[in-house]
């Protein structure tokens, strides 16, 4: 269980608490987890449904998720940006950028315009009404993330370097061969 400024996160997030949008992953007492509990994919697993949670709570006046909040940066940075891009930055199959932006343009906050020069695309753009509620998200989500760094203390940054570098490593992994002798067909 991790400390977080004297207080056991356990405690200090109950289950009426939370949207529970995917439920919080904290070891349930008398339950036997072997292998899981020594895995840092499970323990990430469970990181990032914790921080989820508590960003959704963060947000829950806008009903914004985490990447509903990162459309609208990568737009508001990236005016005119495609959506097939706009699902490459964000590791979404097409289907679920088609969703994500469809989310964005039904609420008013971004909208689809044509492409100079190209009849058969389109670019996204936020809308004024999107560009205010970026304003108001950045402020609360910069805040959320302050308080999360300033509770790991002096670990807090060292971890976010940590991530970066464990996302690149194992991407890099993902594309070395596996041994693919347990694949085989039947």
């Amino acid at each position: 269980m991790v400390a977080v400024r004297n207080q056991n996160y356990a405690e200090s997030v109950t289950k009426t608490d939370s949207p529970d949008p995917e439920g919080l992953m904290l070891p349930v007492p008398g339950v036997d987890y072997g292998l899981l509990d020594h895995l840092l994919g499970y323990a990430l697993r469970r990181a990032q449904n914790a921080l989820y949670l508590d960003f959704y709570r963060a947000t829950a006046e806008w009903d914004v998720s985490p990447q509903r909040f990162a459309a609208l940066v990568l737009i508001s940075r990236n005016p005119g940006m495609r959506q097939g891009l706009l699902g490459q930055a964000m590791g979404l199959h097409r289907s679920g950028a088609l969703r994500l932006t469809d989310w964005l343009t039904d609420n008013g906050w971004a909208e689809r315009r044509d492409a100079p020069g190209d009849a058969r695309a389109w670019g996204l753009y936020l809308t004024p009404a999107g560009k205010r509620r970026l304003v108001t998200l950045e402020v609360a989500v910069a805040e959320h993330d302050r308080a999360l760094i300033a509770a790991l203390g002096e670990q807090g940054p060292a971890l976010k370097a940590g991530l970066e570098r464990l996302a690149w490593a194992a991407t890099a992994q993902s594309t070395v061969p596996h041994n693919t002798s347990r694949r085989r067909k039947p």
